[in-house]
C-alpha cells in the first residue's frame, strides 16, 4: 500500500474479460509498473506497449507520473486495452482539460464488444450441427 504523503489517481479500465485498476503517482518519472514488474516485460509486443502510452504521449504527461497497475483476466490484448482505459480516465481525473483531447483520440470509449454465449441446440454460438438432406 503506498504510503499517506503519496498522493495518487486511482481509476479502472476494463475491455472484454480483462479489468486493470491503475493508480497515477504525480511527480514521478514515467515508469509504469504492470502486476510487479515493468510493462514491457508483462506486455512484450511493442505495438500494444505504443497504444498503452498512446493516452500519456498524446496529453504531454509522459514523464509526470509513475503508474502502477493491478490487472486480471483476459489476454494481452484486452489487457493493454483495459490499461490504457485506466490510464485515459485517470488523466481525465487529473485535469479535466485533457478530456476533449482524448475523446477526440478515442480514449475514453469503453470497448463494448465481448465474446457471445453459446446457445442451445447450436455447436457454438451461431455455427449449427451440419445439415444433410439425405
Amino acid at each position: 500500500m503506498a504510503d499517506t504523503t503519496s498522493r495518487y489517481i486511482e481509476s479502472v479500465g476494463r475491455r472484454k474479460s480483462a479489468t486493470a485498476r491503475v493508480r497515477l503517482h504525480q511527480g514521478g518519472t514515467g515508469k509504469i509498473t504492470v502486476n510487479d514488474r515493468d510493462f514491457q516485460v508483462h506486455i512484450p509486443v511493442s505495438i500494444l506497449q505504443q497504444a498503452l502510452v498512446a493516452p500519456l504521449v498524446l496529453t504531454g504527461t509522459r514523464e509526470m507520473f509513475d503508474i502502477t497497475v493491478s490487472v486480471k483476466g483476459g489476454g494481452i490484448h484486452g489487457q493493454a486495452d483495459a490499461i490504457r482505459l485506466g490510464i485515459a480516465r485517470g488523466l481525465v481525473d487529473f485535469n479535466p482539460e485533457f478530456r476533449a483531447t482524448l475523446k477526440t483520440g478515442r480514449f475514453l470509449t469503453r470497448d463494448a464488444r465481448v465474446k457471445e454465449r453459446k446457445k442451445p441446440g447450436l455447436r457454438g454460438a451461431r455455427r449449427a450441427p451440419q445439415w444433410s438432406k439425405r
